[in-house]
């Protein structure tokens, strides 16, 4: 734009004016049957859609995500997030709809299986234990063992 239509045209008036440049925005949506990322690279890649994973100004790619207890429930809790926005808006996608029936039945294991490990992951279930054990070690971040 040159400096002309920069002065001809005012700024943050809350209406677009006609001088302004256009743009054409194309934004990409899921298609029934697309391909998906493994629940770790989703993730990283923050989208469980290689489709939509679209090349960002500057963007440098997803790092890998540690093999931790804790990471693997984020990567699970990720994947049901975005398997249920799709599910928003494709409901009649059975074969989307069991993938989110699985990981919604791994991600309850897992839970219960990173809580008998490594304690309480919400305050309230430490009320399920004899003593209350909210305060107690390791905290999710400490811990770092890999996942078996």
């Amino acid at each position: 734009m040159s400096n002309d239509t920069q002065r001809k045209c005012p700024e943050a008036n809350g209406t677009l004016p006609g001088c302004a440049p256009l743009a054409v925005p194309y934004v990409p949506f899921q298609q029934e049957g697309e391909k998906r990322y493994s629940k770790t690279e989703a993730l990283a890649q923050g989208t469980l859609f290689p489709g939509l994973n679209l090349p960002f100004h500057l963007q440098v790619k997803g790092e890998p995500v540690p093999k931790t207890p804790l990471s693997e429930l984020q990567a699970l809790g990720f994947v049901l997030t975005e398997l249920g926005l799709y599910l928003d808006t494709h409901p009649n996608d059975a074969e989307a709809f069991q993938l989110f029936q699985k990981y919604a039945a791994l991600e309850k294991e897992g839970r219960i299986r990173y809580e008998e490990q490594c304690g309480p992951l919400q305050q309230t279930s430490a009320a399920m234990d004899d003593r209350y054990t909210w305060t107690g070690n390791p905290w999710p971040w400490n811990f770092s063992e890999e996942v078996k």
